[in-house]
């Protein structure tokens, strides 16, 4: 399976300024946005928002 930049690698960072990160794939054509997922911080433990860093 080809790795192309229609599905590019991201980095969620952490908005509870803990650093720390997920590294998920996306979808360009479905999100050309910058990505918000809501998942949890262990370094924080609690749930907080996670924003794609460019």
């Amino acid at each position: 399976m080809a790795r192309n930049e229609l599905r590019p690698v991201v980095r969620l960072k952490s908005t509870a300024g803990t650093g720390f990160t997920y590294v998920t794939r996306k979808n360009r054509r479905n999100d050309p946005d910058r990505m918000t997922l809501r998942k949890y911080d262990p370094v924080a433990g609690r749930h907080v928002d996670f924003r794609e860093e460019r």
